[in-house]
C-alpha cells in the first residue's frame, strides 16, 4: 500500500452504493484503505455497508460495517464511538451521505425541502460535531463534506442547490472554530459524475452531461474519492475552510 493514510482510522459516511456502480462514497472508502486507513464505512443500509467493506477486505484492507441514520445525533455519536472503540480513536470523518431533489423552486414542497435539509446539511453538522472530541483527542484531523457544484452556479434544483450551498458554508465556520484545535475541514464539490444516483437519467442525458464540460469527458466517483484522499492525507496538512472542485472545468462554463 502507499501508506498515505496508514494508520488513521476513518469513518466514511454514506459508504455504500444505492445500486449497481459505484458512489462516490464507496469509492472513497475503498482508496482510504488502499492507503492504508482503518475504516468504518457506515450507511443507512447495512446490507450497502457490508458490499463495501466485503470489497476492501478483498484487498486486504481493513474496514467494519456500521448501520446509522446520519439525522439523528444518537447514531452519530455511535458512529463514533465505534470507530474509537474498535481501533482506539478517529483520525478522518467523510461526510458524503446525500439525496438529490430534482424539483424546481415552486415544484418543491415543505416536506421535501425539510426532507433534503436534513439529509444534505443537517447530517454534516451532527456527525461532525460528534466527532469533534475524539479528533481532538487524536490532536487534529480532517472533516471532509461533500457539496456540489449545484452551489456555485444556477441551478433547477432548488432545495438541492440549497443544501449544498449551506454545506460550504458550515465548512468554512467549522474550519475557523476548530483550526485551533488542529482540526481541518474542507468541502469537495463534485461536478456531474455519473454514479448510481443518477443512473435513472438514462443514456441521452449521461451523453449531454459528459459533453458540458471543457474537458469533454466523463467523472466518476473514483475522482471525487481522489479528491478526498489528498484532503485526508498530510498533504493537505495547510489547507482548511476550502471548496475543491472536481468538475471537468463545468464552473468556468457560461453554458448550463
Amino acid at each position: 500500500m502507499p501508506g498515505r493514510l496508514a494508520g488513521k482510522v476513518a469513518i466514511v459516511t454514506g459508504a455504500g452504493s444505492r445500486g449497481p456502480g459505484l458512489g462516490n462514497g464507496k469509492a472513497t472508502s475503498i482508496l482510504f484503505a488502499r492507503e492504508g486507513a482503518r475504516v468504518l464505512c457506515v450507511d443507512l443500509v447495512r446490507e450497502r455497508a457490508d458490499e463495501t467493506v466485503g470489497a476492501i477486505r478483498e484487498e486486504g484492507g481493513e474496514a467494519e460495517p456500521f448501520a446509522a441514520d446520519v439525522t439523528r445525533a444518537p447514531d452519530c455519536r455511535a458512529m463514533v464511538a465505534e470507530a474509537v472503540r474498535r481501533w482506539g480513536g478517529l483520525d478522518i470523518l467523510h461526510n458524503n451521505v446525500g439525496i438529490e431533489s430534482r424539483k424546481s423552486l415552486v415544484e418543491t414542497s415543505e416536506e421535501e425541502w425539510d426532507r433534503v435539509m436534513a439529509v444534505d446539511l443537517k447530517s454534516m453538522f451532527l456527525a461532525t460535531q460528534s466527532a469533534v472530541p475524539a479528533l481532538v483527542e487524536r490532536g487534529g484531523g480532517a472533516v471532509i463534506c461533500v457539496s456540489s457544484v449545484a452551489a456555485l452556479r444556477a441551478h433547477g434544483r432548488t432545495a438541492y442547490a440549497a443544501a449544498k450551498a449551506g454545506v460550504i458554508g458550515f465548512v468554512t465556520s467549522a474550519a475557523g472554530q476548530l483550526g485551533p484545535n488542529g482540526i481541518r475541514v474542507n468541502a469537495i464539490a463534485p461536478g456531474m459524475v455519473w454514479t448510481p444516483m443518477v443512473e435513472d437519467l438514462g443514456p441521452e442525458m449521461r451523453e449531454r452531461r459528459r459533453r458540458a464540460t471543457p474537458l469533454g469527458t466523463e467523472g466518476t466517483a473514483w475522482d471525487v474519492a481522489w479528491g478526498a484522499v489528498y484532503l485526508a492525507s498530510d498533504e493537505a496538512r495547510w489547507v482548511t475552510g476550502q471548496v475543491l472542485v472536481i468538475d471537468a472545468g463545468l464552473t468556468i462554463t457560461t453554458e448550463r
